[in-house]
């Protein structure tokens, strides 16, 4: 497992529009997110970065409903890494009770789209899915009893209440995305 930080795409950039099959069994695109921000999260089964803190991103698409759409994407080569292909997706999502949507990049193109290179990797846009926060969850992916700063949770209520987006934002950090034939 290579620790990878996430790439800091520019603030302002568009978000990219995309169409995927969801674990629920429906495609999914960017048009079907109507909330006032919207959460991209790549992530996967395998990564330990990502089995930390999918509860946090679980209680966070709970608490934000309706305001904040959630969305997870795994763009993982399931050849070499079969934990995160789409079945074991279904399987993690149940068993974890998801309730945002957890999409199914196979070709790698979204993923690589957003500029995603770690999982998790978080993408917030506001209203006009202009990027405003790309970064880490929190300061402390290990234990969320010892967190004191949820980054993520600030951004998405600063995008709520009309404000410029944080100034410093700190790189997520996890596995690297598992790209197929190593692109």
């Amino acid at each position: 497992m290579a620790l990878t930080e996430s790439t800091m795409v520019p603030l302002g950039t568009a978000c990219p529009d995309f169409t995927l099959p969801g674990v629920d069994g429906r495609l999914w695109s960017l048009r079907d997110f109507h909330c006032p921000a919207l959460l991209v999260v790549v992530m996967c089964n395998h990564c330990p970065y990502v089995q930390a803190v999918d509860d946090r991103i679980n209680a966070l698409a709970r608490a934000y409903q309706g305001r904040c759409a959630v969305v997870g994407l795994n763009a993982n080569d399931a050849e070499t890494y079969p934990d995160d292909s789409f079945e074991a997706m279904r399987a993690r999502a149940a068993a974890k009770g998801y309730v945002f949507p957890y999409l199914w990049d196979e070709e790698q193109s979204v993923a690589r789209s957003f500029g995603a290179v770690c999982t998790p990797d978080f993408f917030l846009f506001d209203q006009h899915r202009r990027l405003v926060y790309r970064g880490r969850l929190d300061d402390n992916w290990k234990d969320a009893a010892h967190v004191t700063r949820r980054d993520l949770r600030i951004a998405i209520e600063r995008v709520l209440a009309g404000e410029d987006p944080l100034e410093v934002q700190h790189p997520s950090m996890g596995c690297s995305i598992k790209w197929r034939n190593g692109r």
